[in-house]
């Protein structure tokens, strides 16, 4: 990161951001891509130049777009949402998407864009299939709407879908990829895919560098030539415009070419966790693990426990989770968790366990 070279991204001229953007789009079958400091802002300059005010976009109720976005959907775009009932994985069908588009009439917004979640995050980490998207895509297509994918975690579905990546030496042994066949094994979404296959489901991707890639910040939106350019300027007026951001670039580009295969690792380590809340009481304590397939795992507590009470006595034993509410609970592994913190953690469970059902 120290060593790249750098100019300024709002004139364009940063050589490393450039490099960054075009990799990316490359990867995806894409023409162009444009850098941000989150994937919110990718999302929402998506969002926003794919509508127009009034018009109505199409998602899951448990999208991060319409939950997690801080109303932004409204705030930036003055467009409102068509929300769909998830399956427990919080994944829509193409049934229901053509269910929901509403007729040319002058009382009704006008469907214009469709947006996907891929892996989900409230849910648990689910994935799509290739099919499913496909036929989703193919639906919009038909009656003129646009795809955008919400793919903060999208290089953890095409791992988990038994997709693997060409491979290129890691400088840092302790995050040596593993071995993923356990993934496709367990994968009953259908068959793999890659970055090509999903490219062409979407007319623009967000995709973020940070999470399990490891990246200190940064996110990619991915399209056409024409709606890049939208986006450019409509994130020069959200304020994402950064000047030498190929500090930032150099490191997406080292986690797009290094910490993609080694994603199983997280997966596997998920997996450990999944086995140790299973292996606590579960008639009183844990009465919920949802399924899970990535590197997200949510449960739920018993009536009788609190949420924040858990979470204070794990992070008093150097463990972190996060809430959804009151009982709903949520472990996610990364880039720098090892084997032996998720062995640390098995263990705290098991004492934080022991004293919430002793009171």
């Amino acid at each position: 990161m120290v060593s790249a070279a750098v100019g300024d991204d709002v004139w364009g001229d940063d050589p490393t951001v450039n490099q960054l953007q075009a990799y990316a789009a490359s990867l995806f079958g894409k023409e162009a891509g444009l850098f941000c400091p989150s994937g919110t802002m990718t999302n929402q300059v998506a969002i926003k130049a794919h509508t127009q005010p009034g018009d109505e976009l199409i998602c899951s109720d448990s999208a991060h777009i319409f939950i997690y976005e801080g109303g932004g959907i409204a705030s930036n775009s003055g467009v409102q949402a068509r929300c769909l009932p998830g399956d427990e994985g919080g994944r829509i069908t193409a049934a229901q998407v053509e269910s929901a588009i509403n007729p040319d009439d002058i009382h009704l917004p006008r469907s214009t864009l469709v947006c996907l979640e891929n892996t989900t995050n409230k849910p648990g980490g689910a994935i799509y299939s290739l099919k499913s998207m496909q036929a989703i895509f193919k639906v919009a297509r038909a009656n003129g709407l646009q795809c955008h994918l919400d793919g903060a975690r999208l290089f953890n579905a095409m791992v988990a879908s038994g997709h693997t990546f060409p491979s290129e030496p890691s400088s840092d042994s302790s995050h040596q990829p593993i071995a993923n066949g356990h993934v496709a094994e367990e994968n009953e979404q259908g068959c793999s895919y890659g970055p090509l296959e999903v490219g062409a489901c979407f007319d623009s991707i967000s995709i973020c560098l940070s999470k399990g890639l490891g990246c200190p910040v940064g996110s990619l939106l991915l399209g056409t030539h024409d709606f890049i350019a939208r986006a450019r300027r409509i994130r020069k007026a959200m304020g994402g415009g950064m000047r030498q951001a190929g500090f930032l670039a150099a490191a997406g580009l080292f986690a797009l070419k290094y910490n993609v295969n080694r994603l199983a690792c997280d997966h596997a380590r998920a997996k450990q966790l999944g086995a140790a809340l299973a292996s606590l009481d579960r008639s009183r304590f844990i009465t919920k693990i949802k399924p899970f397939t990535t590197n997200i795992v949510v449960f739920e507590l018993g009536e009788d426990f609190d949420g924040q009470a858990m979470k204070e006595a794990l992070a008093a034993r150097g463990i972190l989770v996060s809430s959804f509410g009151k009982r709903l609970m949520r472990f996610v592994t990364h880039l720098d968790v090892t084997d032996y913190q998720i062995a640390d953690a098995t263990q705290a469970l098991r004492e934080v366990q022991q004293d919430m059902m002793s009171r």
